[in-house]
């Protein structure tokens, strides 16, 4: 069959002829629902329907389905859980989201789980704000349509709103959401406002033939689902449910911390979010991602359903929050009263008050009140004055003047910081600066659960605890069978307190933090910056320091050795620690040797682990494996890439990839892009196969830097096989594809394809094609005629298939192998070296070695 010869040299050259393929040639259907839009969805890869498992949770997913299936916007989706387990096509979602076919982001498995989507039939919104707002289109005879607004009313609105599952219309906006593209809808709409679907309604006798520009309908809906706090003690208090597609459920999602929980507040209109807690029971809930909430997209495009716990308890506070502040503990007062909220004028507001103010929203006591510190007064403004003793658990629990106040002096709202309440330390070190990190968070002490921290994470921590610089962070795995605080790492990336980055876990990664006790470097980096020691509970720079004492710096904050000491003047006298050079040498510590005065100059210090250490990720285009503590796996002739990155420090740099393979080192080197580098190796062989390290290099500070990461081994694999034969080059054919070996049909099968399999195990050419009948028919690997024909790539060419024949190949190498072998054994019995065959590759330990 002079076509597979074509096929597998294609598949052999790994990828390229993917990139060609470019047509859709799967299927997506959705079965047993009342139309094509509607029901169980179901995909056709590789010539076999399955039911899609792992996709299509929320209605953000079920739209891309939607649009693939030509039906209009998504309406609902639901999963639900069936027994047993059966063949399933899992999808992945961020793969689809990234624009690839469908074919390349599906892969086998089984599953419980079954998902059923209801698209619209013949109506969409299209660019809007969410899946209730857009430019509307209508479909009839398989063509989408435009609507004029001089065809559209109110009544109409309504209509397309409840088909789509949204609220109310709000808004009916010509050109709103983009101009009228061709076709226009030609007759106008006469719709009651009591049909279900806007093609039941009544329709004029004459016709339209365009629409001025500006004209195309643009509809916004209000959003359907509706949120609530129940079982607390008041509206903004208690377990949270959420009404989508008209029923109520517990919402659940582990992991939530007060600031993803702050949108939820602002919906229900109270005030800022106090504490989250976790309640156990398993229900049949909805579930929210907080990302998804962050980003701005309304809960109805963010919720699943499904079993879950725990079940998220909620408060916010009732009548007071603080807006556009850095933390959910500072920012610009409002108040609310009769359903409105209010700002507060600096001279109807105090101390006293602000302590009533930071308790209620679970805060620390007032560390800065402030007029305009966090943005000019907006109306409208409260009208009294409060009058706190400073006792009272709520502002509004305060007395207030009887007087009233109708306006407020530009910056004189005041604007108020809470310290943080929440206490930080480190427990089981030999000082107060180190040890297994501890959080007081909603008044309860638990260890920090916590891994990928990185030194500049940690950083914050040593600063909340007046303590230096961060020298180590490790995360372990230990078994606490108890409640832990989980401290989203991302979170303090971007400087928010910890209260807002904290949720309530049950992970068992322990984390253990060394900061140093008495001396610091100030600077962008931990390793380089101006050296300020601690004396008497006061951070000062530090002079007098040569390269040798400053060497003892670095070591001191595990920074290397020192590169440079520079005395930087200042333009005035300011406070520092004289270090005197005989303490110093007698080894006394360095508090010890520290003595205040005054100077005009400052010691700058530059240690040599100046750099973070970078990263370094693999990924395969095949999908064979990918697991980044143990490596990569990659089949042989397929392409692969290992990325290098690294933690924004400086601008610019290099990355040198380098290797070792079979005792020969191997280097490329490429400029940092936005600080990382991508190195791609278009076929896999024998020879790429080792251990693989990225190394940054950079220039700063008059010096050279460089860092390196840790090894990545990379293994390669076959994706084809001979097995069961007495050599590696004879035997049944397998074939390694969605990441499941099972052997080749061997239906038509000749000489001169086997020859390319033969070619690729390095086996010489085919001798021998033979069909082999099994007792039973197994599941095997066909390919299919008519796709070979297409030039398409084997992947896309397989299909599973039922059969008893499978094949079995003998390459003319295995018969130099048998020999090699024979003459092995007898050669341990005594033969004599003369009898030796001539070079070839031979079997020693399980292993091929060619001589």
């Amino acid at each position: 069959m002079d076509h597979l010869l074509v096929l597998l040299l294609l598949w052999s050259s790994g990828v390229q002829a993917e990139e060609k393929h470019n047509s859709e040639s799967d299927d997506v259907r959705l079965v047993g629902g009342a139309s094509h839009c509607a029901g169980t969805l179901e995909l056709k890869h590789l010539g076999e329907w399955r039911i899609v498992s792992g996709y299509a949770r929320t209605l953000k997913h079920a739209a891309i389905v939607c649009q693939l299936l030509d039906c209009g916007s998504a309406v609902s989706v639901e999963w639900r859980i069936e027994t047993p387990n059966t063949p399933v096509w899992k999808m992945k979602i961020e793969c689809i989201q990234s624009g690839s076919a469908v074919r390349d982001c599906v892969t086998s498995d089984s599953s419980r789980v079954i998902t059923s989507v209801t698209c619209a039939d013949s109506v969409r919104l299209l660019n809007g704000s969410s899946l209730c707002s857009g430019r509307l289109e209508v479909k009839s005879n398989q063509s989408w349509s435009s609507v004029c607004e001089a065809d559209f009313d109110q009544q109409d609105a309504e209509v397309v709103c409840k088909e789509l599952g949204c609220g109310p219309p709000l808004a009916l906006q010509g050109a709103l959401y983009g101009e009228v593209e061709a076709p226009v809808w030609s007759k106008e709409f006469q719709c009651g406002g009591h049909e279900s679907a806007l093609l039941d309604c009544r329709s004029s006798g004459s016709a339209r033939n365009s629409c001025s520009p500006g004209k195309a309908v643009g509809l916004t809906c209000s959003e359907s689902d509706d949120v609530r706090l129940v079982g607390g003690a008041s509206r903004c208090a208690g377990i949270l449910e959420l009404k989508h597609l008209g029923e109520w459920r517990p919402m659940y999602e582990s992991g939530w911390t007060l600031k993803d929980a702050a949108p939820i507040c602002e919906h229900l209109d109270c005030g800022s979010a106090v504490s989250l807690q976790e309640t156990k029971p398993l229900k049949f809930g909805w579930r929210i991602k907080p990302d998804c909430v962050q980003s701005r997209s309304t809960l109805r495009e963010c919720t699943a359903s499904g079993y879950y716990n725990p079940i998220m308890n909620l408060t916010c506070s009732d009548s007071v929050r603080l807006l556009n502040g850095s933390s959910l503990c500072s920012g610009r007062l409002e108040v609310k009263s009769n359903q409105s909220w209010s700002s507060v004028c600096e001279a109807d507001f105090d101390q006293q008050d602000a302590e009533v103010v930071c308790r209620e929203l679970g805060c620390g006591p007032p560390s800065v009140l402030q007029g305009a510190l966090y943005g000019e007064v907006e109306a409208p403004v409260w009208s009294k004055e409060f009058q706190c003793g400073g006792h009272e658990s709520a502002l509004l629990d305060c007395r207030s003047s009887g007087s009233a106040r109708n306006s407020c002096s530009p910056g004189k709202a005041v604007g108020l910081t809470c310290s943080e309440s929440d206490d930080v330390r480190l427990v089981g070190g030999t000082n107060y600066c180190e040890g297994m990190m501890e959080l007081r968070h909603l008044g309860e002490w638990r260890t920090v659960s916590a891994f990928s921290w990185t030194l500049k994470d940690a950083a914050v921590v040593c600063k909340h605890l007046d303590c230096g610089s961060a020298v180590s962070v490790n995360s372990r795995l230990a078994l606490l069978n108890r409640p832990a605080w989980w401290i989203k790492y991302d979170c303090v990336h971007v400087r928010s307190a910890l209260k807002d980055c904290t949720a309530s876990s049950s992970h068992d990664f322990i984390l253990n933090i060394t900061c140093s006790e008495s001396v610091r470097l100030g600077g962008a980096s931990r390793c380089a910056g101006t050296v300020e020691l601690k004396h008497q509970g006061e951070w000062r720079p530090a002079i007098d320091y040569d390269l040798r004492k400053a060497a003892v710096v670095c070591e001191y904050l595990d920074c290397g050795s020192a590169v440079s000491a520079v005395i930087r003047p200042k333009s005035s006298p300011a406070d520092v620690l004289e270090i005197s050079s005989d303490c110093f040498q007698s080894g006394s510590t360095r508090s010890e040797c520290a003595a205040p005065n005054a100077s005009n100059y400052t010691l700058d210090l530059i240690c040599s682990d100046l750099l973070v250490q970078p990263n370094i990720h693999a990924s395969s285009m095949d999908g064979v494996s990918e697991s980044q503590e143990q490596g990569l796996t990659v089949s042989r002739r397929s392409n692969f890439t290992i990325r290098c990155s690294i933690q924004p420090q400086y601008p610019g740099g290099s990355f040198q990839l380098t290797f070792n393979s079979t005792n020969t080192t191997y280097s490329y080197t490429q400029p940092a892009v936005n600080h990382s580098a991508h190195f791609l190796f278009p076929a896999a062989e024998p020879a790429h196969q080792g251990n693989y390290s990225c190394v940054y290099h950079v220039y700063v500070f008059s010096h050279n830097f460089s860092s390196e990461s840790r090894l990545l081994p990379v293994t390669v694999s076959e994706f084809v096989s001979l097995v069961g034969g007495p050599s590696r080059c004879a035997g049944t054919l397998e074939l390694k594809h969605l990441g499941v070996w099972r052997p080749m049909d061997g239906s038509d099968w000749t000489i001169k394809a086997a020859s390319v399999i033969c070619e690729h195990l390095d086996c010489g050419s085919a001798v021998s094609v033979e069909w082999r009948e099994d007792s039973t028919e197994k599941s095997v690997w066909k390919i299919q005629n008519n796709c070979i024909e297409s030039g398409s790539a084997i992947k896309e060419c397989l299909q599973l298939w039922l059969s008893s024949f499978s094949l079995y190949l003998t390459c003319s190498d295995s018969v130099t192998l048998v020999e090699a072998s024979r003459w092995m054994r007898e050669e341990g019995e005594g033969r004599q070296e003369e009898e030796r065959p001539e070079a070839g590759p031979v079997r020693v330990s399980g292993e091929l070695n060619f001589r």
